[in-house]
């Protein structure tokens, strides 16, 4: 029986060493990915790569069960596919810590209350963005595009670039350039 690990953080500029600290001295093999746990299996790379090294018998051990997934839903479909393989899951810290080779109600659980914890830190930032508005303050992350970035954008736009082209060339995500075309073409100012 071998013993991989799987390290999860949901963006790249969040740090694995705490996870890594805690897997890399009692697995075998620790596999690591930086993305959302909402994500379905397929789209999961650590993940993915963890079940293919991992044979019936094996057991994938993790931090903290949401590191299988981030809400109820995609945790337990990893979880069934986990345990339909022969593969056990052990946890190390929260409500589910132990080896667990079936689904049962704690594992559930612990899901559960991950996803529910989730949906609180959201709705608490948000909570907490809309009182820095009331208050004047703009809370949130940096506007990345200024006035000259948003008439390149626009220049490049009219050129017939297209929004990734001019994501790449500005060093910036699609998304932000998608915003800025569509927040030009409703006349608001971003």
């Amino acid at each position: 029986m071998a013993l991989v690990g799987l390290v999860r953080v949901s963006t790249t500029k969040q740090e694995t060493e705490r996870q890594h600290d805690a897997l890399d001295k009692i697995c075998v093999k620790v596999f690591e990915e930086k993305v959302s746990g909402k994500l379905a299996l397929d789209q999961r790379p650590g993940l993915s790569a963890a079940i293919d090294y991992l044979r019936p018998g094996d057991m994938l051990a993790v931090q903290e069960v949401d590191r299988l997934g981030r809400n109820l839903l995609e945790g337990l479909i990893v979880l069934n596919d986990l345990f339909k393989r022969g593969i056990a899951v052990k946890v190390l810290d929260g409500i589910a810590t132990g080896e667990h080779t079936e689904r049962g109600f704690i594992l559930d659980m612990a899901l559960a209350l991950a996803e529910d914890r989730r949906r609180d830190i959201v709705r608490k930032t948000k909570n907490g963005l809309a009182a820095a508005r009331q208050r004047g303050s703009v809370g949130g992350r940096p506007s990345v595009i200024d006035d000259d970035k948003r008439a390149v954008i626009m220049s490049r736009r009219d050129k017939g670039e297209s929004i990734r082209e001019i994501a790449k060339a500005l060093g910036v995500s699609v998304g932000t350039v998608h915003a800025v075309l569509t927040n030009e073409a409703a006349g608001i100012a971003s």
